[in-house]
This record gives structure tokens, sequence and C-alpha cells, in this order.
């Protein structure tokens, strides 16, 4: 079985794991009532997808 001959060094796994790392979540304004949401999905302040209430909100 393989192993490895030398220690991994910190730059070379830090470099190795830049792309690990929470990306921000896309979000767009709803058209209905402006407030920010996440692409094709319903508002979750007022209800709406796509121009129709899909979802009932209690105030």
């Amino acid at each position: 079985m393989a192993v490895p001959k030398r220690r991994t060094s910190k730059s070379k796994k830090r470099m190795r794991r830049t792309h690990f790392k929470a990306k921000v979540p896309t979000l767009s304004p709803c058209p209905k009532c402006g407030e920010m949401r996440r692409p094709h999905r319903v508002c979750p302040n007022c209800g709406f997808y796509k121009g129709e209430r899909r979802i009932e909100i209690e105030d």
C-alpha cells in the first residue's frame, strides 16, 4: 500500500482546500413585494411565485 514519504505542508494543504468554502446564496428581489428571496422559490414574505399566490402567509 502506498504511504506518503513526507508530511503535507500547511501551505500545500491550504492551497488544496481553498475551494472548500461556503458560497453566498444568490438573492433576487420579489417582483410583488420587493423583499429579497432565492430565485425560483416562493417568496417567504408574501407567498407569491410567478404572479400567483402559492402559500398563505399569516400576518
